[in-house]
Formats: C-alpha cells, sequence, structure tokens
C-alpha cells in the first residue's frame, strides 16, 4: 500500500470527512536539496472537510492530524502542508 493510501485510510477511519484529498506534492520540490529528483511519497497535501474539526482553532486541527499521522512523519514523510475545515466554512479548493 502507498503512503498516500494509508494517510488516506487513517484520516477517514478519524475524521469520517465529507470531503478528503491527499496530493503527492513530492514531484514539485525536485531540485530543492542536493540529489532529490522528485520521486517518491516525501511531500503531502491534505485538504479535508469534516464535521470533527467543528469548534477546533486551526491550531488544533493541524495538531490532530499531525498526531494522526506521526507514525509516517518518522518514517521519512518530509512536508505536509494540512487544509482542514469544518462544512460550510470557506475552502479555496
Amino acid at each position: 500500500m502507498s503512503l498516500q493510501s494509508r494517510i488516506e485510510d487513517k484520516l477517514v477511519q478519524a475524521f469520517q470527512p465529507e470531503r478528503l484529498m491527499v496530493i503527492n506534492e513530492s514531484h514539485l520540490h525536485a531540485g530543492h536539496q542536493p540529489g532529490f529528483d522528485g520521486g517518491g511519497e516525501t511531500h503531502m497535501r491534505i485538504r479535508i472537510v469534516s464535521s470533527a474539526f467543528a469548534g477546533m482553532s486551526r491550531v488544533a486541527r493541524h495538531r490532530a492530524i499531525n498526531d494522526l499521522l506521526k507514525a509516517e512523519l518518522d518514517a521519512g514523510l518530509h512536508a505536509l502542508a494540512v487544509e482542514p475545515a469544518a462544512p460550510g466554512e470557506p475552502t479555496r479548493w
């Protein structure tokens, strides 16, 4: 199973989102460090709308997702961009 699929599965189980996109953006970072060609699954963006985020601050939402994905971050996920929202809140996507 790919890292992207594992992240999606964990987010679905934990937050039962109305909308979810996990986007591999590793290719956008090719050349940022010596020897990095942009391959693999090192940079991910999460766009998620879930009622679980209602009443939570932006920081609390990010912490909840980072805590959930701690194993992935410890195992080499280098960057995680998070765009969480509760239902009815505006999103840029």
